[in-house]
């Protein structure tokens, strides 16, 4: 830090010595200008032929005391200061330069307090030191002391105010930098925070599901291992088949978070409800009996919307094949009704399962299909159905908040549907 920074530090740490110099200052001036008197024949000034008598250097000295105290109370300085110099006004002679603190007083108001206060206490202060300068004082009303008394106060009061503005103007714009700094960092926060739970809720859903699977097909080729080897072999290659795939899904989703420069990043689409068929082939494999019925008049959606109906069934009937036991069946429906697109999975497991799965896990993955289905502008509603089993229904809009295109238009990453319904099984109970 160079000395004039160190100089200015300290200078703002310490007000009231600086206050304290400008005061002694002041009073040197004061001083030196009493010694000084008006030559009537030229209109100049000559130095050395007055001296300020004892009246005029108390009144100096008291006012320059007074200013020390400036930044503290500007009104009550300037106040005891005009008191002073009226003073000095009405009785000084020779007349000593008292008015010198009150120009001072006045500027320190003008900088310290608002524009319309400044006007008032300004015009008072020109009035009254001008007109008792004027009426009351020893010279004639038209002396030049008298006119530079109204100079030097107006003068006073406009640059104060106009320093007042200018330490307004930098505290403004400082504001507005160090509110949008704030401003930035939060929304940098928020949308980390999104792009974390986005993350966490494609990693559950991901491992979640093909764990489940895996776990299924080990435990079948455990059972079997000895009594039907072909079949447990079967199961092994499931086994194999579910982790593959499980590890093909993370690796696509750790690679978005590669920079966007790195070649290793992946240009695979998003799972959409065009492998739908390939994902309930998934859980048959594993021994859960699903029907699918399609009936969204070949919709194409917007990859967003496209990869959450894709997400929320696969979660539904992950937490049949975990929850509903081995008998349970699933029926799964995709229609378009309106704007909207429905999903519905259901299932006949007991009624005490479809209970504890709201609560296993802090229910991290109905939380998450609702979070995912609630970012899209839908809604996501899961829970017991009534003679036993659970419900899945999930709402999401076609036409995403991105206004992505809808109909028949292909979104992108998305691969074109056939333009017919599918229905591959007739649809399951309505509640």
């Amino acid at each position: 830090m160079s000395t004039i920074k160190r100089t200015a530090t300290w200078l703002r740490a310490h007000p009231l010595a600086v206050d304290g110099a400008l005061a002694a200052a002041v009073l040197a001036c004061m001083i030196v200008a009493s010694f000084a008197a008006p030559d009537e024949y030229d209109h100049g000034k000559t130095w050395g032929t007055q001296a300020p008598d004892a009246l005029g250097l108390t009144l100096m000295t008291l006012a320059a005391i007074t200013l020390v105290f400036r930044r503290r109370g500007p009104l009550p300085v300037l106040a005891v200061t005009g008191a002073l110099s009226l003073l000095e006004l009405v009785s000084g002679d020779p007349r000593t330069p008292v008015v010198m603190s009150a120009v001072v007083a006045l500027y320190t108001v003008a900088s310290a307090t608002d524009r319309p206060t400044t006007w008032r206490v300004g015009l008072l202060t020109m009035t009254v030191l001008t007109g008792v300068a004027m009426l009351a004082g020893s010279m004639p009303w038209y002396e030049q002391e008298n006119l530079g008394i109204f100079a030097w106060t107006g003068m006073a009061a406009a640059a104060g105010d106009a320093v007042r503005s200018r330490r307004a103007f930098v505290h403004a714009i400082k504001e507005r930098a160090e509110r949008a700094e704030r401003t930035r960092e939060e929304e940098a926060r928020r949308r980390v925070a999104e792009e974390r739970l986005r993350i966490a809720r494609d990693l559950h859903d991901v491992v979640a599901h093909h764990i489940a699977l895996v776990n299924v097909q080990a435990g079948v080729a455990a059972h079997v291992m000895d009594k039907r080897p072909d079949q447990a072999k079967e199961a092994l290659a499931h086994v194999r088949e579910a982790s593959r795939s499980a590890l093909n899904e993370l690796r696509a989703t750790v690679g978005l978070l590669r920079q966007s420069g790195d070649p290793e990043a992946p240009t695979e689409p998003a799972p959409g409800l065009d492998r739908l068929d390939e994902l309930v082939g998934t859980f048959r494999s594993a021994g859960l009996h699903v029907e699918v019925a399609r009936a969204d008049h070949g919709t194409t959606l917007p990859a967003a919307v496209d990869l959450a109906a894709y997400r929320v069934i696969q979660e539904a009937l992950t937490n049949v094949r975990k929850h509903a036991g081995t008998e349970a069946k699933a029926e799964v429906s995709v229609v378009r009704v309106g704007p909207n697109v429905e999903i519905t999975v259901l299932d006949n497991g007991p009624g005490d399962d479809a209970e504890a799965r709201q609560d296993e896990n802090g229910g991290h993955g109905l939380l998450g299909m609702r979070e995912r289905v609630g970012a899209l502008g839908g809604s996501c509603t899961a829970g017991p159905r009534y003679g036993g089993g659970f419900r899945v229904h999930a709402i999401l809009p076609v036409k995403s908040r991105t206004g992505d295109t809808v109909g028949g238009t292909a979104s992108a990453n998305v691969p074109s549907r056939p333009a017919a319904a599918r229905r591959t099984a007739p649809t399951g109970d309505p509640a």
